[in-house]
């Protein structure tokens, strides 16, 4: 992936569990890297979207892994939270940040989780060439002994000689661009501060509104971007359930098209699920409407 040269790091604390997770923003977009992160913000109940190829198959498209891009909904989530957390911690102020230890502490961590990567893939790179040697010496192109003969010598050998290069370990590549190199228009455009829709704050009040509700009820949220509304709404983990609604959020005093309601509703009706129009009141509450398909009259 791209990456900005403003890139920052910060870290979230949730309420129940002490581990910190390190959120980097690329461009506007913030992305969760280590694994420990994921399984954090997934027990939290936030799901967020891989968009990142895996380590050792780098060029496939179809089976995604890390990096994480949450919604903007979920990060912000997870500031107040952290925000709630470090209120309720209050920790002297002498040792919020824990100086120059703290960070020897973590590159100390870092070396040793890639030293631990760096064997775990040399054991999977030698596993690979035996392998390989293996099918070369049963397949039907080594009929002749001599070759037989010389792969079985390079297969007793290669616990002697096979050695995994550093700079051969895999490392992760995201499949997301984030503006071409040579196109300065798309990378200014890309570098907002914030989501492109949330330029109107009053938009993006009324999104956070409606995903703290619908968490704070239970239900699973991910982005409905491809169904023309806000966020698909699960009854549970996404990976056990169908979505059952399709969240629009609009603010009460919103002008609705006829042909944009009948359109969204007819949407939701192909694709077994049902339309709900959020829009968050001045108490705090937000009030849901749901749209269904029932034909032309």
């Amino acid at each position: 992936m791209d990456e900005s040269p403003s890139r920052q790091e910060d870290e979230d604390l949730s309420p129940s569990s002490p581990h910190a997770v390190a959120i980097t923003q690329c461009d506007s977009a913030p992305l969760l890297w280590r694994v420990e992160d994921l399984r954090s913000v997934r027990s939290q109940g936030l799901v967020g979207a891989l968009l990142g190829s895996l380590p050792r198959t780098p060029r496939q498209n179809t089976r995604l892994g890390r990096p994480l891009l949450l919604l903007p909904e979920e990060e912000r989530l997870l500031r107040e939270r952290r925000t709630t957390a470090a209120a309720a911690a209050a920790p002297p102020a002498a040792d919020q940040y824990g100086g120059g230890a703290k960070l020897r502490l973590q590159v100390q961590q870092h070396q040793e989780e890639q030293e631990k990567s760096y064997q775990e893939q040399s054991i999977l790179a030698l596993e690979d060439r035996k392998s390989a040697l293996l099918r070369a010496m049963t397949s039907s192109h080594t009929e002749s002994g001599s070759a037989d003969k010389a792969l079985r010598g390079r297969l007793e050998g290669l616990h002697r000689s096979f050695t995994f290069p550093r700079s051969a370990m895999a490392v992760q590549l995201s499949t997301a661009r984030a503006g071409l190199s040579y196109c300065p228009e798309a990378r200014a455009f890309l570098q907002a501060d914030g989501p492109i829709r949330g330029q109107d704050e009053s938009c993006c009040s009324a999104r956070y509104q409606v995903f703290k509700d619908l968490r704070g009820r239970g239900f699973y949220l991910t982005s409905a971007g491809k169904f023309g509304g806000d966020f698909l709404v699960y009854p549970g983990d996404p990976l056990r359930f169908h979505a059952h609604f399709i969240a629009v959020c609009l603010s009460l005093d919103e002008c609705l098209c006829l042909l944009d309601v009948l359109a969204v509703t007819r949407l939701g009706s192909n694709v077994k699920k049902t339309v709900l129009l959020c829009s968050p009141g001045p108490d705090g509450r937000v009030l849901y409407t749901s749209l269904q398909w029932s034909g032309m009259v």
